[in-house]
This record gives C-alpha cells, structure tokens and sequence, in this order.
C-alpha cells in the first residue's frame, strides 16, 4: 500500500517510470535459474532492479503450503517442456515421462485438497515482502483456468491474484467461447479482470468475441509471438485496442517466414523501440513485460538477460 519504498529501490523505479512506460518481467523468464523457490524468485527480481512483476502459479503457491510440483526438478521440467513442444523423446526420456504423467496426477490431487483448506493470508505475506521491496505484482498465472476446471479452481486463482495484490490474472486464450465467458462471469463475481495471452494464433481479431462478452476480458497481447504470425501493420492493435490491453508480453521475434527465432532484443523482427514509444505517447498505462525466452548465452544467466533486456527498453526510451 502507501509504505514508503525503500529510497535506494525508489530511485530505480524512477529510471523506468520516467520514462514513460511501466516496465515488468514475468517470472516464467527465471525458468532456467535452478532454484524455483518463491522468495528466491524475489531476490532474482530484485537483483534487475524491475520494480512490476507478472508472477506464475509455482513462484507464490508454494510459498502458501502448496505441495511441491514434480516441475521443479530440473530435469522433470526438461521433459515436460519437451512433450509441451512435441519434440521427440529418447526411450530412457519416455520412461521417465511415464513415471511423471503418474507423478503429476498424484501432485494434482493433493493439490486439489490443499486448496480445499487454504490460507489466503500466506499471499498477503508474500505480496508484504515484494511491497516492502518496492515490487508490486499486477498480474497472477496460476495454472488453473482451463476448461476442465472447477469453478472453485478458477475462483481460487482469483482470490489468489486478489491477495497477491494482482489487478488481473493471464492465461493462454482458450479460443472457445463459452469459456471465456464463463471466465468473464466468475471475473465479475471476485472483482478481477482476465488477460488472455495468445502465440502465433493472434490475429488483430482473435481476442473480438471475448472482450464483447465482457469488460472483464482483456488482452494480455504477446506483441513477440504477434510480430512472427506475420500480422500486417502490428503495431496498429496498439492504438486500436489500447484500452481493452491489461498488459503486454514483449521479446524479440523473427517473422515466421525468417525463420520465427526468438533471439536477442534488437536482433530480431519486432519493432521494440516503435512498441515502446507508441504506448509512451498514447499515454497508456498497462505494463509492459520482459518474457525472456531467447536462448541463454554460454556464461550468462537468466538475472543477467533479463536486465540486458531491460537496458535495451531504457536505450528505447532514451529517444
């Protein structure tokens, strides 16, 4: 709330407010860090200096008492990202797979019970320990938001971005309607909005039909993934939807027809600077979130990356 920020932290803050745009990062960009713990995450967001944050599910639940996802084991998490692509596995890999699938549905049950007995309480403490190191967190990812969700499961996400401090919650556009306006309804009841996130499936229209349903339905544009599904003019969505976009993922995409490799930011197509300066002037207030997922160079790491790819949004700025 009205804490005062530490001073040291408040005059970080001010190289990116005063630019003009809110800048973020979304915690997804730590994956490769190999400690996952919630207050780790924290000291990895602090060490950037990026003072908004768009925090996913296994970064806070564990921190309230969730049961520890099989996902944080390295390896474990390897092979999931591996079936998620539809890359092929080794046969030792499809062993293990099979062992995972097992493990993951035992992780689903008792995190379902857990949920049953929660603590809301344990999100505010989190949310005091970001606050009190001059971070708000804007938006929640939880993973469960889907369609074979309970309403019980959607509300608790909800409830959970409400504790955290959170404005919105993210999820990848479900492309069926009827979900998303059954999101939008249980929205309206906590008092939330929805931001849906899209891949190389967004077109200037994809998110028409859901924010027609609802104010509650916004955009969570993913302007990298927008760029390499060859949409003509991109940066017209910006001042076309402006309004209706909860927050932006930004990297740096080639075109699909260059070859769609998400590469270092100033290397690819994505015209970050032109983004940057457009919502600037257009007065927009939504956050914009670094989303690391270019490949690491050999000696770097995820914390340094990311404040590379923050470096480059001041130098945008700067104009």
């Amino acid at each position: 709330g009205c804490q005062q920020a530490p001073k040291q932290a408040a005059e970080t803050a001010a190289t990116t407010e005063d630019l003009g745009v809110n800048i973020g990062v979304q915690t997804y960009s730590f994956r490769t860090m190999d400690d996952q713990s919630p207050l780790t995450i924290l000291e990895y967001i602090k060490e950037t200096g990026i003072k908004h944050v768009e925090l996913m599910g296994n970064h806070a639940e564990p921190f309230a008492g969730a049961p520890e996802s099989p996902q944080s084991d390295p390896a474990k998490r390897a092979i999931m990202g591996k079936q998620w692509r539809n890359e092929p596995l080794s046969d030792e890999e499809k062993v293990l797979a099979e062992a995972l699938a097992e493990e993951m549905a035992a992780y689903r049950e008792a995190v379902t019970e857990w949920r049953a007995s929660l603590d809301y309480g344990k999100f505010e403490e989190l949310r005091k320990l970001y606050n009190d190191a001059g971070i708000s967190i804007f938006a929640f990812k939880p993973n469960v938001f889907g369609k074979n969700n309970s309403d019980e499961d959607i509300r608790y996400g909800m409830r959970a971005a409400k504790a955290l401090g959170a404005s919105h919650v993210t999820l990848e556009h479900p492309e069926d309607d009827a979900h998303t306006a059954r999101l939008a309804r249980l929205a309206e009841e906590e008092g939330v909005l929805v931001g849906y996130h899209g891949h190389e499936q967004q077109t200037p229209t994809l998110w028409d039909t859901a924010i027609a349903q609802s104010d509650a339905n916004r955009l969570n544009l993913d302007f990298g993934h927008y760029v390499a599904a060859e949409n003509e003019n991109p940066l017209s969505i910006i001042t076309a939807k402006g309004d209706k976009i909860v927050s932006m993922h930004l990297k740096d995409r080639q075109k699909r027809s260059n070859g769609g490799g998400n590469l270092m930011w100033g290397t690819g197509d994505t015209p970050i600077k032109d983004v940057l300066q457009l919502i600037r002037k257009e007065g927009l207030q939504f956050t914009v979130t670094i989303e690391l997922e270019y490949d690491i160079p050999e000696g770097s790491d995820a914390v340094k990356e990311v404040k590379r790819s923050l470096d480059y949004v001041k130098e945008a700025l700067k104009a």
